[in-house]
C-alpha cells in the first residue's frame, strides 16, 4: 500500500521498521474476537484465538495464520532479535520471541509481539 493510502504511524511502523509506545495502540489489550489482517496489504495475519495478555503493551499472538507471517534476524538497537513481517508486503510487524506461553490448548512457546498499527482487526459478528 503507498504512503498516501497509509497513515502516518502505519506507514512508519510498515515501512520504516518503526515502534509504537507500550501500552499505547489500539489492540493491546482488547478482547475483541475475530482476524487481524495486515494494515499494508489486508493479508490475514493473527486470530484473536491465539491473543494473549503478555503484560508487555503491545499484542502477542501464540501463532501466525498459515504462511502469512516470515521471520529474519534483526540486529538493530544493538540487539539481536527475530523480526516479524507481512509475507505478502514484506511490512515490518514487530518481533518474536521464545516466551510464549508452554501451557494450553493455543501454547507453541512463541510470542508474537505485533504493533497494534500494523494490524486492522476484522472483528468477528
Amino acid at each position: 500500500m503507498e504512503k498516501k493510502k497509509l497513515s502516518k504511524e502505519q506507514y512508519r511502523i510498515l515501512r520504516e521498521k518503526g515502534t509504537e509506545p507500550a501500552f499505547s495502540g489500539a489492540y493491546y489489550d482488547t478482547k475483541k474476537e475475530g482476524m487481524y489482517h495486515c494494515a499494508g496489504c489486508d493479508a490475514v495475519l493473527f486470530s484473536s484465538k491465539d491473543k494473549f495478555d503478555s503484560s508487555t503493551g503491545w499484542p502477542s499472538y501464540t501463532r501466525a495464520r498459515g504462511n502469512s507471517v516470515e521471520t529474519r534476524e534483526d540486529f538493530s538497537h544493538g540487539m539481536r532479535r527475530m523480526e516479524a513481517l507481512c509475507k505478502k508486503c514484506g511490512g515490518h510487524l514487530g518481533h518474536v520471541f521464545d516466551d510464549g506461553p508452554m501451557e494450553g490448548e493455543h501454547a507453541t512457546g512463541k510470542r508474537f509481539c505485533i504493533n497494534s498499527a500494523a494490524l486492522n482487526l476484522e472483528e468477528k459478528e
